[in-house]
């Protein structure tokens, strides 16, 4: 760490000053600067004008006297800025060979927040009964870049995925098998989890209106779910498997991958809830109603919000109970029931999932101080109740909603991929068989990129313009996902997204290409032995320091659970670059010393973005 530590060194000093002056303590902020700031600024003073009974400017040149700029060597001078900020400016040579040379490292932009506690991230947890459509894919990236950067930053993180297996969208999948006429087979070519999402699904649940005889099947097929040796559980447990087994690969063609999956099925068989449920009573969290319209029900109390009844008075639990076992089991507050056994491999790891039956497989624990759960925003009230349950059964531990908004496509995307608007954007249902879906909208941008690519390069064989095809399709996926806002809703649009200017993932993507291309037509080794003094110029200088910033938005991006933070790092330095790029000469710079200067730090930048991108699950293509 460079620019991270020297901000941490500089803190360290301002509080010393603080603690030297009896002021008391303070909470200030130093920063990255913005331009006529220094490189690093401080608002200590500001903090301080009141209490002190002087202007900012006074104060900050008090600390001015008072900081040492000699205990690092990479500061050149502080000052008062006329605002009252506290300015500080890097001493250039120092600072770039500092961060020049960083950024060589394989963990560069490592940082050790997690001291290598143990962390869970639960995402995708879509019900085994159709395919994933593009609302899914949000679902997905934002979980896969959450558990990517708290990586980064020294958490042992496991990935799960939670399925449910034993809820009404699997009754209905049974209902139509077995009483609405469905052929257990699809059509040939068609993937399984296609076909029982928009045909057995939709079309079966249409019908309950008008066959009360089919409904009274689904609440039969609902109660024989919960038995795991009738016929209805085996049956029901073949055909989830088929449509995850789709869903999966879905997943792993975008990068992503889990550590475990759990099943729904297993949890209710476990006794998970009875255990917790017990703990409740004996901890007066809940109690049971003897009179009014909830009469005979058990109560969970809200504070300053209703009551949510947790058991029906028919002993039925509520779509409310259903997490609390599986979050209480995610945080270690229960013995774990289960065994483990080896799902199948991933790229990148072995996945394993939940049985109750016996396994070889010894010494496995997923649960956590810390869990992240990655979930859309109409689970807002929910999850809030799943957290401070969770509070009072384990107080040192953290349980977080990560909500997001839906993802909705532009009337000219849908239509593009085969679905009539009336010119307004496309709001999903699953139920209705109103959705986008993912493997599809993968293969268009799919074929799209493969065409632009092989007239830009007409060269290249199929598989390279595949794989090429591949990563800017995946990219440009996951970075339309997780640059806006998580509380904004998407409209995602094929045309904008592939573009080569602009806040794009190909933009980004195509810096470091060319970065690359510069690098290969160069005829030497980039020297790091060597003086970069001479990178000296205004864009030599903001392309090193944007390099140096890698850090402290891994810093601001785990700590706000984040990946847009991540994702507006990579665009800021691929602007940053281009600017670069135009401005200045590389391999025709007016002396060798330079020459090789500049090729250290476009080498440097092509490492840095790759790192960033990483992080997002993006990966940089050879050619564009």
């Amino acid at each position: 760490m460079v620019l991270l530590n020297i901000i941490n060194h500089m803190r360290e000093n301002i509080s010393k000053i603080i603690l030297e002056k009896g002021y008391g303590e303070v909470n200030f902020v130093v920063e990255p600067s913005r331009s006529g700031f220094g490189d690093i600024t401080c608002n200590v003073a500001f903090l301080l004008a009141q209490s002190l009974k002087k202007t900012p400017k006074e104060i900050a040149q008090e600390f001015v006297g008072a900081y040492d700029t000699s205990l690092s060597k990479e500061i050149d001078k502080v000052e008062a800025h006329q605002s009252g900020y506290l300015n500080f400016f890097l001493d250039a040579h120092s600072f770039n060979k500092a961060v020049l040379l960083e950024s060589q490292k394989e963990n560069y932009g490592n940082i050790d927040i997690g001291k290598n506690s143990k962390l869970i991230v639960e995402h995708t947890s879509v019900n085994p009964n159709k395919a994933l459509h593009i609302g899914h894919l949000r679902n997905v990236v934002i979980g896969d870049a959450i558990s990517r950067i708290l990586s980064k930053v020294n958490y042992d993180v496991k990935v799960l995925n939670y399925i449910d297996d034993s809820g009404l969208q699997v009754a209905d999948l049974i209902v139509g098998f077995k009483f609405g006429g469905f052929s257990e087979t699809p059509l040939a070519g068609e993937k399984f989890a296609n076909y029982c999402g928009d045909t057995v699904y939709v079309k079966t649940t249409a019908k309950y209106e008008s066959d009360k005889e089919l409904e009274s099947r689904r609440r039969e097929i609902l109660k024989e779910l919960e038995d795991p040796t009738s016929e209805t559980a085996k049956f029901g447990k073949i055909i989830t498997r088929k449509v995850l087994k789709d869903q999966l690969d879905t997943v792993w063609n975008l990068g992503a991958s889990y550590d475990c999956l759990n099943f729904e099925s297993q949890i209710l068989h476990s006794k998970l809830w009875e255990k917790i449920f017990e703990r409740m009573k004996s901890e007066n969290l809940v109690r049971l109603e003897d009179e009014g319209d909830n009469s005979g029900c058990w109560i969970l109390p809200i504070e300053n919000e209703d009551d949510k009844i947790l058991v029906r008075s028919n002993g039925v639990a509520t779509y409310v109970a259903k997490d609390i076992p599986y979050a209480a089991w995610k945080l270690g507050i229960l013995d774990d029931p289960f065994n483990y056994v080896e799902y199948a491999s991933q790229q990148d790891r072995s996945l394993h999932e939940t049985t109750l039956g016996k396994s070889m497989l010894t010494g496995l624990s997923f649960a956590a101080d810390k869990v992240i759960t990655v979930i859309d925003n109409r689970q807002t009230n929910l999850q809030k109740i799943v957290t401070n349950l969770m509070s009072k059964f384990k107080p040192e531990s953290s349980y977080v909603h990560l909500g997001y908004e839906a993802v909705t496509l532009s009337a000219e995307t849908a239509n593009l991929l085969g679905n009539k608007t009336d010119g307004k954007d496309v709001q999903m249902s699953g139920r209705k068989g109103l959705y986008i879906n993912a493997d599809e909208i993968i293969e268009k941008l799919e074929k799209r990129v493969y065409l632009e690519s092989k007239e830009r390069n007409s060269s290249l064989d199929d598989a390279s313009l595949n794989e090429i095809a591949h990563d800017v399709a995946i990219g440009t996926i996951r970075y339309e996902l997780i640059k806006p806002d998580l509380d904004k809703i998407i409209t995602f649009d094929i045309n904008t997204s592939l573009k080569l200017e602009g806040d794009t993932c190909s933009y980004i993507q195509y810096s470091c290409v060319r970065a690359a291309r510069i690098l290969e037509k160069s005829d030497k080794k980039p020297d790091f032995n060597a003086s970069f003094d001479q990178l000296n110029t205004q864009h030599d200088l903001n392309l090193i320091k944007q390099i140096g910033m890698f850090e402290i938005f891994v810093n601001d991006a785990a700590k706000n659970y984040s990946p847009k933070v991540i994702a507006k790092y990579c665009y800021g330095l691929a602007v940053t670059f281009s600017s670069f790029y135009e401005h200045v000469k590389v391999l025709k710079a007016e002396t060798p010393e330079l020459v090789n200067a500049r090729l250290c730090l476009v080498l440097s930048f092509g490492l840095t973005l790759e790192k960033a991108l990483d992080l997002l699950g993006i990966t940089v293509p050879q050619r564009m």
